[in-house]
């Protein structure tokens, strides 16, 4: 049987500032000058993606923390047989992720598979950029979306990427991760101030309580043993003196009877103003239990508001391929007041949701005549409470009513508020029918 040895590639010979394509071999041809052909194989290599161990240091952890699920980073770790990974915390996880990315070994190069098939979608699109500003230019238009996690692994092992957009793109992913936070922490912090103010609450009103209950037990047994000792007297005196005349002993019974009738006159005046102390403690307690209720239902809409936006945040690091988290399915949306300075996040949002954003600071800059026309619009309107005008919400709410259009007012002016006051509405339209 006859062995057949594997053809050679062809040779390629590059012209000056010609780069070879990817998977050509080069060959030292007679006459050319290892310092030539060291100069061709340097640009080979530009063509090939970046490596993870190739990478500055400082970014490998933006992206095992962006580019990879904590549940992917485990079974990874898993399958490399790393002792403790199984019951490893999250943050511990991360370090070790970290860890792997330094060394171009075996640990690396898995590392580096499992970020290239678990973002092939966006590596592909980014593939068909051949220069930085279109690498930039991609860039940009994934963080418009949204479509982060996929885009930065593609940006960061490009061959064309600069270390201008390099940093860039660090930057704007150390900066979202910031932002995130800080607002997470704002609304964490103010649920577990109004828990502990439900619980001081909860245990006055149980306070004041037993209070009422003992006062009104000890005047009731006060009150039934003068009406004994009130009975008993008057028949002692029946019995003794049975045609009603005048003795010493009736004397002195009468003058017992009047000391009676005093002390239960003081025990009812006594008993009247409790009852006003027991019906202003009951409206206080009425008070508070709506103090309590309202600072319950803070809560809930604070909890709804962290669950969404922790959703949201899991929904960064989903494959690009994939469907965004909240479908409005083209809906307008009219935001009116707030805060400018978030607009553009809102409006992000709200195009990531599928939905159209149209804006009204309120009449701090723009005429509140506009609003009638931006009504007409939209589909809904919300607008925050905290930092909205009087005079604008109660415009928005007259012009809804006149077009029959929904409003919302959002508990505060900030992304978590209006996350969770769109989610239900993209909820809904995916809910389905009863069957007939």
């Amino acid at each position: 049987m006859t062995v057949l040895a594997p053809q050679p590639k062809p040779m390629t010979v590059l012209e000056a500032g010609q780069r070879a394509p990817a998977g050509t071999s080069l060959t030292l041809l007679p006459g050319r000058t290892a310092a030539e052909t060291a100069n061709v194989e340097e640009l080979l290599r530009e063509t090939k993606r970046r490596k993870i161990w190739d990478l500055d240091e400082n970014l490998h952890c933006s992206i095992v923390g962006t580019c990879l699920s904590t549940a992917e980073l485990r079974h990874l770790l898993l399958k490399l047989k790393l002792i403790g990974a199984e019951a490893a915390a999250d943050h511990d996880l991360h370090g070790k992720g970290v860890v792997l990315a330094r060394n171009r070994d075996a640990a690396a190069k898995l590392l580096h598979k499992t970020l290239d098939r678990r973002h092939h979608v966006a590596i592909n699109q980014f593939a068909r950029s051949r220069t930085n500003a279109e690498v930039a230019g991609m860039w940009a238009e994934a963080v418009k979306r949204g479509d982060i996690p996929g885009a930065y692994w593609a940006v960061l092992t490009h061959p064309a990427t600069s270390d201008a957009l390099l940093r860039k793109a660090f930057g704007e992913v150390h900066m979202l991760s910031h932002l995130v936070g800080a607002a997470n922490r704002t609304d964490i912090r103010r649920l577990h101030q109004l828990e502990h103010e439900n619980a001081e609450l909860v245990d006055k009103v149980g306070r004041q309580q037993a209070q009422l209950r003992d006062a009104i037990v000890a005047r009731d047994a006060r009150i039934r043993e003068l009406e004994a000792a009130l009975s008993y007297r008057a028949a002692a005196t029946a019995a003794t003196d049975p045609l009603g005349e005048p003795s010493m002993e009736t004397a002195s019974h009468d003058t017992v009877l009047a000391a009676v009738e005093r002390r239960l006159a003081a025990e009812m005046r006594w008993r009247e103003r409790a009852e006003q102390r027991l019906e202003q403690a009951v409206a206080a307690r009425i008070a508070a239990e709506a103090k309590c209720r309202n600072a319950l239902t803070q809560r809930d809409a604070l909890h709804q508001e962290l669950l969404v936006a922790e959703d949201g945040l899991m929904s960064l690091v989903d494959d690009g391929d994939q469907a965004p988290s909240l479908d409005l399915g083209g809906m307008s949306l009219l935001y009116v007041g707030g805060r400018p300075n978030q607009v553009t996040h809102l409006r992000a949002l709200s195009e990531r949701a599928s939905a159209h954003f149209l804006y009204h600071d309120g009449g701090i800059d723009e005429r509140t005549g506009m609003l009638r026309g931006l009504v007409s619009r939209a589909d809904i309107a919300f607008f925050p409470v905290d930092c909205t005008s009087h005079e604008a919400a109660i415009l928005v709410k007259r012009l809804c009513r006149q077009s029959g259009k929904p409003w919302i007012p959002l508990r505060s002016a900030s992304l978590t508020a209006f996350l969770a006051a769109i989610e239900p509405l993209a909820s809904s339209r995916h809910k389905p029918h009863a069957s007939p």
